[in-house]
């Protein structure tokens, strides 16, 4: 009797584990875009059987980190969504920017070009067969929940031949790095030289001894206003940063506070000073911009901010859509890689979330914090130094592995290092010991 009692429990359990494969198995995923997010969600769903979709408006994978020369829209009429200038290297060093199962080449430069990176993504795609599942040129234009479904509407962008499918699932994965956030400074009509943003800044060479004005401290400004100093003849540096850099920057590198008003031939500074220029670069951030979605997500979605989502990723209004790489001041593809192993193993089914009321009050309690420090709503999406709490708790909550604490560590070095210089934290190699820990050493010259 009791025999019988085991082999019933056992095949009851062996029943289950099957209708919970073919739950899985039917579920209908719908990843929007094909860079780093959307291709790491598409292998990890592809790896646990699970169907799904991804929609790219692009023929290309690799989001923003594909290099065009073009500005403004591409030769389908789309707005270009990458920021990529020409000579970038990655701010971060290649363990910082690795996926998960699938190294940096070892004869790269440990901050590699740009070009290199888009090139490894590329792989990646390859690598995992990911390439027959993307939708190519097909452009999102609605999504809306209705009973109980995604209705995800898309254009095919050659034909425009729409279509509209059903989801229980949608992943957006198109980031926050291609809607140009632009300041609105008196006068600035008044002006008769050139003003772009850093979106569409591509190469130095228009710069070339000019006396060039670039507003904005954040890591595009650093960046393209060192690249820019190179060659301009004078190069203004407007921001209200309190980071303290210690770089030597050059003679003609002048740090200016915030901009007052233009006029025809430059800008007054809040100093009172005034700065005659040929040129302004704006590098004052990018827009949270989804025009896709329809007011039946719940979502309250700001020019900085995205709300209120549990985790940085699942829309607590609406818990089946998740939202990948909102997370601002971390490892960006290991925070990816982590959010999308999340959302696959929520999908699959290997934890529960918690109640709506529950999630909201969590949310709420990061937002009453943030509050009495007097930080603004923006900040909901920041890491910085709870980065690494942050990966423990997704580990906890899901069971996926955790993404290793050697990873925070080294950013925190590597931040250390920008302080330092600007000029010379790319020139360390980061090699990881353990899970724990790292070794630092002066690079050695490498082949691209």
């Amino acid at each position: 009797m009791q025999m019988s009692r085991s082999i019933f429990l056992i095949c009851a359990f062996c029943l289950f584990g099957v209708i919970a494969a073919i739950n899985n198995s039917s579920q209908r995923v719908c990843i929007i875009g094909a860079g780093i997010a959307g291709l790491s969600t598409a292998r990890y769903l592809m790896e646990e059987g699970i169907q799904f979709t991804v929609l790219e408006a692009t023929k290309y994978v690799g989001g923003t980190w594909r290099y065009d020369s073009r500005i403004g829209t591409d030769e389908n009429g789309l707005p270009l969504h990458t920021s990529m200038y020409k000579y970038l290297r990655t701010n971060l060093p290649k363990p910082a920017m690795e996926l998960r199962g699938f190294p940096l080449p070892q004869n790269i430069q440990s901050f590699p070009s740009g070009q290199v990176y888009y090139d490894y993504i590329q792989s990646y795609a390859e690598h995992f067969n990911l390439i027959d599942d993307i939708k190519f040129l097909h452009n999102v234009i609605s999504v809306k929940r209705i009973d109980n479904t995604w209705k995800v509407k898309h254009k095919h962008v050659i034909s425009g031949k729409e279509f509209e499918e059903d989801y229980d699932f949608v992943i957006i994965g198109t980031g926050h790095h291609s809607k140009p956030n632009m300041p609105n400074i008196p006068g600035e009509n008044l002006f008769k030289g050139s003003i772009i943003h850093s979106h569409d800044y591509r190469v130095p060479d228009p710069y070339k001894q000019r006396r060039v004005l670039v507003i904005g401290a954040g890591p595009s400004g650093m960046d393209i206003g060192l690249e820019v100093c190179n060659v301009s003849r004078r190069l203004i540096h407007s921001h209200h940063s309190n980071i303290n850099y210690r770089t030597p920057f050059p003679s003609h590198y002048i740090k200016k506070p915030d901009v007052k008003e233009f006029d025809e031939t430059g800008v007054y500074f809040v100093d009172g000073t005034f700065e005659e220029l040929d040129d302004v670069i704006y590098c004052t951030g990018f827009e949270y911009d989804y025009p896709f979605l329809d007011e039946s997500c719940g979502l309250d979605i700001a020019k900085h901010s995205v709300v209120p989502l549990y985790n940085y990723v699942v829309n607590i209004k609406q818990p089946t859509m998740m939202f990948l790489g909102l997370v601002v001041r971390a490892c960006l593809p290991p925070a990816l890689d982590a959010q999308a192993r999340y959302t696959v193993a929520l999908i699959k089914g290997n934890f529960t979330l918690p109640s709506k009321e529950n999630m909201m009050l969590d949310w709420q309690h990061r937002w009453n914090v943030l509050r009495s420090l007097g930080k603004p709503l923006s900040h909901i999406h920041f890491l910085g130094e709870k980065e690494d709490e942050y990966y423990a708790g997704l580990t906890k909550e899901s069971g996926i592995d955790r993404v290793p604490p050697v990873i925070y560590k080294i950013r925190a070095c590597d931040t250390e290092a920008k302080l330092e210089n600007l000029y010379t934290y790319r020139s360390y190699t980061y090699t990881v010991l353990n899970n724990e820990s790292f070794h630092r050493t002066v690079e050695k010259k490498l082949d691209q």
